[in-house]
């Protein structure tokens, strides 16, 4: 695998994302699907010690960057990791606390892991390594990193990661904002942060999720926090469509009735509404088929992106 694309997970790059997409567009979202410029290349490591707010610990860009190390900035915040979340398995089997974050609060770009039913993270990386689970945008990075782990890991390792991730409890991470006009942003590393320009643009039918401090979350923080812009009135939209008397749309049914899972079914209350808008893309397009699909696939073949867009935005503004 390309060795810079690999580092570019952690690192900024400098492409602006473009306007508000039709919604009759059925190619998948730029603003949901955030992707680096083939001609990316991460800044250099100039040695300085990176610290982030609330922690003595001091570490540099190489060492946040290091899919063998999870950078722990708050070891109190949560148990002991087991070694294949904090430190992975060379060659192929990174750290999952690189990119999931060492309590696993996740990204924009990857899945919120604290409190998911054990069965379920066991069976997504079972979905992952039979090529069941894809993205519908194939060259983003993280799905390629999760698709090569997944390959390697063995089933102690998951079995591991699962317990500890299952057990730890969810917390609020995400602030959904409704508004006509957002920041202008480029593509930082496969999410997307907001330009220091002070410029705006129109929402449109977009969702705008952006890190509270970017270099925070560069560094991997834990306790990195997000800003999702969404447009006017779509968490009331959202609410009532996963209210609605069709059965097919009805979240709680499966998700339960305040959307924090149920039985081995994961939660969706207060996760990334840039992540909620990937699943349901790709679970209507097919790309993502594995043994939940049969259950998605009612509920989400007849969604338009405004639909997508409104049920993300209020199953991310609800409490984990």
């Amino acid at each position: 695998m390309n060795r810079f694309l690999i580092l570019s997970i952690l690192s900024v790059a400098s492409t602006f994302v473009p306007g508000a997409v039709a919604l009759t567009q059925e190619a998948p979202l730029p603003w949901a699907y955030p992707v680096n410029p083939p001609d990316f290349k991460p800044p250099p490591d100039d040695g300085t010690l990176r610290h982030v707010p609330d922690s003595t610990a001091s570490m540099t860009l190489t060492q946040v960057r290091d899919l063998f190390y999870a950078p722990d900035w708050h070891p109190g915040d949560h148990p002991p990791m087991p070694e294949v979340v904090a430190s992975g398995r060379k060659p192929n089997v990174f750290a999952c606390g690189v990119c999931h974050r060492a309590d696993g609060p996740g990204g924009p770009e990857n899945a919120y892991l604290m409190g998911l039913p054990a069965a379920y993270i066991v069976q997504q990386l079972a979905d992952f390594k039979s090529g069941a689970r894809k993205s519908s945008v194939p060259d983003r990075i993280p799905t390629k990193l999760k698709t090569t782990l997944a390959a390697n890991v063995t089933d102690a390792e998951v079995q591991a990661a699962a317990a500890y991730f299952s057990a730890l409890k969810p917390r609020a991470v995400i602030r959904v904002v409704e508004t006509e006009m957002v920041p202008k942003t480029i593509v930082s590393g496969w999410f997307l942060t907001a330009l220091n320009t002070g410029e705006k643009e129109p929402t449109g039918e977009r969702i705008i999720e952006v890190p509270e401090n970017l270099e925070q979350f560069v560094s991997r923080d834990t306790r990195s926090r997000f800003i999702a812009y969404v447009p006017t009135g779509s968490i009331e939209k959202g609410r009532a469509l996963a209210a609605s008397g069709d059965q097919a749309i009805r979240c709680g049914t499966c998700h339960g009735p305040d959307l924090k899972g149920l039985a081995a079914v994961p939660g969706i209350a207060g996760r990334s509404p840039s992540y909620i808008v990937r699943q349901l893309y790709d679970f209507k397009h097919d790309t993502r088929a594995g043994a939940d699909s049969a259950q998605m696939k009612p509920s989400v073949e007849k969604l338009s992106i405004r639909d997508m867009i409104s049920l993300a935005a209020y199953a991310a503004s609800l409490a984990p």
